[in-house]
């Protein structure tokens, strides 16, 4: 194909994986998946616009599509990550991606023809408010086609990815997914439309992802070599068996993510469990910042550890260390502020946001646990045997249905929702960190494989130390009264402005848009005193994380983030 540079005979080769590949894939990774920040920021938007209620039933609508997406594709996403980075030629990357897409996105197409016709007793399942109750079934077989959507997107940039074109999704989940959606919807609010806005946009936003994600492809693969060959090969069934052997851990991640929002859902009836529902998004939406760090690792570190495994153990040992090294700088300061920055943040989510609060905490803290520990499973998937894989996902989902189930308050309790919720968070944070910590265990036993080598004490004391100091500040600036806030935010701007006059000039415009809106905006003194707290605690998260870099990882360590980064940051 032409533009490509390889040769008809050239696959992926696997020469020279290093630490630094790592860090540069993971960088570009966090990158792509800067539109899940995005997502936590459009949330408040939508909540103010629609109710809590009525994101609430979104919520729930949108986490029961990518739970089925993430069951239906037949571990196809996984799939890709080992045979594509260990296929010979041109022909087989071509086959393996077309068995991922015939695998991956059929049986969506099925199930979403299925719940069209059957939309009323599917809608029946949903708890909204009355207003979204009337609409529920043509809101439902409208909003099914996202799923068939979904799948194919998920299954061409999960290509990409086994290619090492980790930035390919920038353009297309930052940029499209997210702002396109989000123009979309506010149109739709401004012309009437309710609560139909969300899904609409969101079918449109998925749309030009897909075909995007499509032209994408043909940079990358020869997709004229799909039409090539049996259909039957040894690739597809290899690409099959990899499929189903990863299979279970992927859904065991959604089921974490997506299967509590809908159990709140269908578990509490009426707008109190699209309200327990949506209390339960805001919680994980944030904590998802945190799992930023982990995905970004699960995504490089899949095909890389599938390369490196033909340099042998010792190879790919020094990437397991290293990457859990970067993944605790990263995850255990940020995760920690966040959950120390939460009693400022949940308000700017509406009225009655705030009870959210200890979700958020247990759930952060639970993704930082996840993304310290997390390092195994992507390495286990492309190393490892196939049946052992499964272990880990079991006993976490296992653990969280028991703890969920125990913790769970009785129908009609006076404060089903908000027990509820807190039962729904405790069960998922132990599931998630035991699904974490069995592949750990079992790299270790079976492979002599783990990543706590020296320096690894050494890095994790500094990172502590580091964290403690950030979430402090964090805590006592929220507890200055606000003019000890204002004078604060006042010393920042100053001190920002030795390191960048734009970034002083921008404290500048958020204190001047502050005096106007409350001036000339009604009701606008109940939010910005609380957007001032936020600007005034960014800058302690971002100077705890530049702490834990700069002070907690080794100087080799350091070094394999690049001249440029280390230059750019004064990590060096």
């Amino acid at each position: 194909m032409a533009g490509t540079g390889m040769s008809e005979t050239e696959g992926t080769g696997a020469a020279g994986i290093s630490n630094k590949d790592v860090a540069k894939g993971a960088g570009t990774t966090l990158l792509a998946r800067m539109g899940g920040v995005l997502d936590a920021i459009t949330q408040p938007l939508y909540i103010w616009m629609f109710g809590l209620a009525g994101a609430g039933f979104y919520g729930a609508l949108w986490e029961a599509i990518d739970l089925v997406e993430n069951s239906a594709n037949m571990g196809m996403t996984g799939a890709m990550q080992r045979v594509v980075p260990q296929a010979r030629t041109r022909q087989e990357e071509a086959a393996a991606l077309r068995a991922a897409l015939i695998l991956g996105v059929t049986p969506s197409i099925l199930i979403a023809a299925l719940v069209t016709m059957a939309a009323a007793p599917v809608a029946s399942l949903f708890n909204a408010n009355a207003s979204d109750t009337a609409i529920a079934v043509e809101i439902v077989s409208l909003f099914v086609w996202a799923l068939p959507l979904w799948a194919l997107v998920e299954v061409a940039t999960s290509a990409l990815r086994a290619k090492r074109v980790f930035g390919a999704e920038i353009r297309l989940r930052l940029l499209w997914e997210q702002v396109i959606r989000l123009v979309i919807v506010i149109a739709l609010y401004l012309a009437g439309f309710g609560t139909r806005s969300l899904f609409i946009a969101h079918l449109v936003s998925l749309a030009i992802v897909a075909a995007l994600s499509i032209r994408m492809l043909t940079r990358h693969f020869d997709l004229a070599l799909m039409l090539r060959g049996p259909l039957f090969d040894p690739v597809f069934s290899s690409t099959l068996k990899t499929g189903l052997s990863v299979l279970p851990a992927g859904i065991v991640m959604r089921l974490f993510s997506s299967g509590p929002a809908i159990a709140l859902n269908m578990l509490i009836p009426g707008g109190q469990g699209a309200i327990a529902t949506s209390l339960y998004i805001i919680a994980r939406k944030i904590s998802s910042i945190v799992q930023l760090v982990r995905t970004a690792f699960a995504y490089v570190l899949a095909p890389l550890a599938s390369a490196a495994s033909t340099q042998g153990a010792s190879q790919v040992r020094s990437i397991y260390g290293y990457s859990t090294r970067l993944s605790l700088a990263l995850a255990l300061p940020l995760g920690t502020v966040l959950a120390a920055m939460g009693p400022a943040m949940l308000p700017l989510f509406g009225p009655g946001a705030d009870a959210a609060l200890l979700a958020l905490v247990i759930l952060t803290f639970a993704r930082v646990a996840e993304a310290i520990f997390g390092a195994a499973m992507p390495i286990q998937q492309v190393t490892g045997g196939y049946v052992g894989q499964q272990a880990g996902s079991v006993l976490g989902v296992a653990a969280a249905a028991l703890i969920a189930f125990t913790l769970m308050p009785a129908p009609g309790a006076v404060h089903e929702a908000q027990d509820g919720l807190f039962a729904m968070a405790v069960a998922v944070g132990i599931g998630q960190i035991v699904a974490a910590l069995l592949p750990l265990f079992q790299l270790h036993v079976f492979d002599r494989l783990h990543p706590f080598e020296a320096p690894f004490g050494r890095v994790a004391a500094r990172v502590a130390l580091v964290t403690l100091i950030g979430a402090a500040a964090a805590l006592l600036l929220q507890l200055l009264p606000p003019v000890g806030q204002r004078i604060a935010l006042l010393l920042v701007i100053l001190g920002a402005w030795r390191l960048s006059w734009k970034l002083a000039a921008f404290g500048v415009v958020i204190g001047g848009a502050e005096w106007i809106a409350v001036q000339y905006l009604p009701g606008a003194d109940r939010i910005l005193p609380h957007l001032m707290l936020l600007s005034l605690l960014l800058p302690v998260l971002v100077a705890t994380l530049w702490g834990a870099l700069r002070f907690g990882l080794t100087d080799e360590d350091r070094i394999t983030l690049g001249k440029k980064t280390v230059k750019r940051f004064r990590l060096g």
